[in-house]
């Protein structure tokens, strides 16, 4: 245990007036109450903290008193297993009792509600998450977490094999924390635990599942711990759909992100390392249960043929008129992170990748024309709604942007008018 290190100059919440009421009144007749796990965390790396979760030796209907006595809200959001969410001023801080494990079930526990902050640590999954801050911004780590943080090591708490038996999610947690915080190689022996129980990830549910995928797609570099992933057979349990097609794609697409400034899209990264196959993609939505908008949007990716680099953008804008955008946008930025992989070995990629650049640069500023005709031109010219109305008009349509979306609205009636008297 060390208590020398402070987060007082990192972490300017301290100072926030709301949270110290609720740490004070929850500290108060002998109880005690600290910030814990990855506020403090993220305060010593420096990285921003987006929520406060609190441990305190209150018990959760104590708990639930002493906020509301101090003017707050509290939600028994979790209280079975001693969660309470005070809401102040809009925001909420997550409130837990100390606690220790009394059961397991490889993904769910029962718990008992404590006063000893050390067995309260041993039962997190990582040093690095079983910090706690006292109001003063004080830190408590009973399990060698600070000195993890400085080796930017990622280490089960105790026994690895034991913590992942308690939560099968804890495979998939280690590889995300890894991919956000570690450097280096993983931690032999968590690397070993989870090549070794990595059949109980079937256990889990598909939302938790895609949950951690999408948090690991998340971090600056996920690629050494995807590759981690796949050498200890995580990744194709969790993620058959690339165990042919490989990972390796993903590396120049962090490097062109990098470069080109483009934002970390897990869906995109994803497209990265899975076959452009709509049926395959279709099954994995479904599998892994993606929301409606992910489902679809990996759909058309995979829906969208393959666009050459020498494509000009007359081609490219009849493309995305009569497809996706998004789409074609996903589809450019794959080709041009590829391409731009190969330039130091192959001369034809930096020219490859130029073309790339240049149809990017028009998909994503294109603004999609209107057909200049209407259901009621069709009606004017004395046709009733049925199957030769819409034939028609579809066929407008089609010539209009076979000839670049130039014909206007007059050209276009008098072509329809040219069609029906031939018909």
């Amino acid at each position: 245990m060390t208590d020398s290190v402070s987060i007082a100059d990192k972490a300017d919440w301290l100072a926030d007036k709301n949270l110290k009421r609720l740490l004070a009144a929850l500290s108060e007749a002998g109880e005690e109450a600290r910030i814990a796990g990855g506020a403090v965390r993220n305060a010593l790396i420096g990285e921003p903290v987006a929520d406060i979760d609190i441990a305190t030796t209150n018990r959760p209907e104590e708990t639930m008193r002493r906020a509301r006595a101090a003017g707050f809200k509290a939600v028994p959001t979790g209280i079975e297993h001693g969660t309470i969410t005070v809401v102040i001023a809009g925001k909420g801080y997550e409130v837990t009792t100390l606690r220790a494990d009394v059961e397991t079930d490889g993904r769910h526990a029962k718990v008992s509600f404590g006063r000893d902050w050390k067995a309260d640590a041993e039962r997190r999954d990582f040093s690095i998450n079983a910090l706690y801050a006292k109001a003063d911004g004080t830190v408590v780590d009973l399990v060698g977490g600070i000195a993890d943080i400085a080796a930017r090591r990622l280490r089960f708490i105790g026994d690895a094999e034991k913590r992942i038996r308690e939560d099968y999610l804890r495979i998939l947690r280690f590889f995300r924390f890894f991919a956000w915080y570690g450097a280096g190689r993983p931690d032999a022996d968590g690397l070993k635990a989870c090549a070794r129980l990595k059949e109980g990830l079937d256990r889990l549910s598909a939302e938790r599942v895609w949950a951690e995928l999408k948090k690991l797609l998340s971090a600056p570099d996920p690629s050494r711990a995807l590759l981690w992933m796949r050498q200890a057979g995580v990744l194709s349990r969790v993620l058959p759909e690339s165990e042919k097609w490989g990972i390796d794609a993903v590396h120049g697409l962090i490097a062109a992100e990098r470069d080109l400034g483009w934002p970390a899209q897990p869906l995109l990264r994803l497209a990265a390392m899975v076959p452009p196959d709509a049926a395959r993609m279709k099954a994995m939505a479904e599998r892994l249960r993606f929301s409606s908008d992910e489902a679809n949007r990996l759909q058309r990716w995979a829906l969208t043929p393959a666009i050459e680099a020498k494509t000009t953008e007359g081609m490219l804008a009849k493309t995305l008129y009569l497809g996706d955008r998004q789409a074609v946008v996903d589809r450019l930025k794959l080709s041009l992170s590829a391409a731009r992989a190969r330039v130091a070995t192959d001369d034809a990629a930096l020219t490859e990748a130029g073309g790339y650049a240049r149809l990017l640069a028009f998909a994503e500023k294109w603004e999609k024309p209107a057909f200049p005709v209407k259901s009621a031109d069709m009606s004017a010219l004395g046709l009733s709604p049925g199957p030769k109305f819409g034939a028609l008009l579809k066929t407008l349509e089609t010539e209009w942007v076979e000839k670049g979306f130039q014909p206007d609205r007059g050209a276009l009636l008098e072509r329809a008018a040219e069609i029906l008297n031939k018909s």
